[in-house]
């Protein structure tokens, strides 16, 4: 989990800071991810007027496969992470700290923990690779049969389609 206890630095005089380093970290990234390595990197929470500035560069590795022949494939994901974090409750009396027109801010929960797991997981899956490659010359699948190309290479012979013998009759003609 990567929860922090952050009343210290809350009681704290804005521009403050403190770096929390992440290191052997495993996230549950939903059913669609799968972590490869653990998350490392380091978090800086800087104290502002209003609440803390989070400054993350957080890297892992996840599970993913071939565009093109499926084979498993280990792509590194590097993210940064940069938020203002607003407190729940103030710190000296325990009264709530409303925040109008920050609903979506991330939130310090009454206990002053920043839970900054949902926030490094969204980072993550919007980082995800679009497609990836085992290797740049990867031939893939074969489209007939399925067995990849890169194990077997193969060709298979195809009656040409009826429909075309007009044209290879035209193309034999230009041989003559």
């Amino acid at each position: 989990m990567l929860a922090i206890n952050v009343a210290g630095l809350l009681g704290s005089a804005p521009g403050t800071s403190r770096r929390y380093p992440v290191a052997d970290l495993r996230l549950d990234l939903g059913d669609d991810l799968l972590q490869a390595e653990p998350l490392v990197g380091a978090v800086r929470l800087t104290r502002t007027n209003r609440g803390l500035f989070v400054d993350g560069r957080l890297g892992t590795a996840l599970v993913e496969y071939c565009g093109r022949c499926l084979a498993p494939v280990t792509a590194p994901v590097e993210v940064e992470v940069r938020e203002e974090a607003l407190p729940t409750v103030d710190l000296e009396t325990g009264q709530p700290v409303e925040a109008p027109g920050e609903a979506d801010a991330l939130r310090i929960d009454q206990h002053h923990v920043l839970d900054l797991e949902p926030v490094v997981r969204d980072a993550i899956s919007l980082a995800e690779p679009m497609k990836v490659l085992c290797r740049e010359a990867c031939a893939g699948l074969c489209s007939d049969c399925g067995r990849d190309l890169n194990l077997e290479p193969h060709r298979h012979e195809r009656e040409p389609d009826p429909r075309l013998a007009p044209l290879a009759r035209l193309v034999d003609q230009e041989r003559k």
